[in-house]
C-alpha cells in the first residue's frame, strides 16, 4: 500500500452570474498538469505540485506477508531492498517529472529485523543531484500493530537516472539543499556517489 499526502480539491474566487463557475481546481496526481478541461466555464489547470512539493519526501506503507519471509518468520533483506528501492523511484520521478532506473544502491545498513505482520514504512527523499542523476536518501521503519513506534530497520542512499521516451538518460532539475540536516545528507550523498564512480560504477 503506498501512501502520497493528498490535497484537497479547491474552489477559489467571486462568486459569478447564475450558471457561471470560476474555480481552481487541484487533484491528486503524480507530477502532472490536473484539472477539469472546461474553457466555457471559467475553469483553470493548475499544477498540483509546486516546485518545492515535488522535493518533499514520498511515504510507502507495506505489511509483512508469510512470503516474505525466512525460516525465522523475518523479513527477507532483498525484499526490504526492493521496497525501499520503488520508494525511491518514486521520489524521484516525483522530483523530475520523468521516469527514472536504479544504477546503484550505497551504504545498506542492516540494524534490526523485521517480523511477520509488521507494517514496514518507507521515507524516500532526494537528497542529491547531477545533471542526469538523482541521490535519494531512503529510510525504513518497522511498527508493530500493537505499539506503532518505529523502529528503523534499515537506510541507505539510491541513485537514479531520468531517462526519456527512448530509455535514454536525460537532464533534472537541480536539487539545493536547506537546512544542516539537508546540507548533511546533501554531502554524505555526494561522498557515495564520489566514491561509486571512483570505483567504475
Amino acid at each position: 500500500m503506498n501512501w502520497f499526502p493528498d490535497k484537497m480539491c479547491s474552489v477559489h474566487g467571486p462568486k459569478k452570474a447564475e450558471g457561471e463557475i470560476n474555480a481552481t481546481v487541484k487533484s491528486v496526481s503524480f507530477g502532472t498538469l490536473c484539472g477539469v478541461d472546461s474553457r466555457e466555464r471559467g475553469f483553470r489547470r493548475e499544477p498540483y505540485m509546486d516546485e518545492n512539493e515535488k522535493s518533499d519526501p514520498v511515504i510507502q506503507l507495506n505489511e509483512v506477508f508469510p512470503g516474505d519471509t525466512n525460516a525465522l518468520n523475518t523479513l527477507f533483506g532483498g525484499h526490504l531492498m526492493s521496497i525501499m528501492d520503488t520508494a525511491a523511484g518514486m521520489a524521484a520521478s516525483k522530483f523530475c517529472s520523468e521516469d527514472v532506473v536504479t544504477i546503484s544502491v550505497d551504504a545498506l545498513k542492516f540494524k534490526r529485523p523485521a517480523y511477520q505482520g509488521d507494517i514496514i514504512r518507507t521515507i524516500a527523499k532526494v537528497v542529491w543531484t547531477s545533471p542526469r542523476t538523482i541521490g535519494v536518501h531512503v529510510t525504513s521503519c518497522r511498527l508493530s500493530r500493537k505499539e506503532w513506534d518505529p523502529e528503523e530497520i534499515c537506510s541507505g542512499f539510491f541513485f537514479m537516472v531520468a531517462v526519456d521516451g527512448s530509455m535514454k538518460p536525460t537532464k533534472v532539475p537541480q536539487f539545493t539543499p536547506d537546512g544542516e540536516e539537508e546540507n548533511h545528507l546533501h554531502r554524505m550523498a555526494k561522498q557515495a556517489r564520489d566514491g561509486m564512480r571512483a570505483g567504475g560504477s
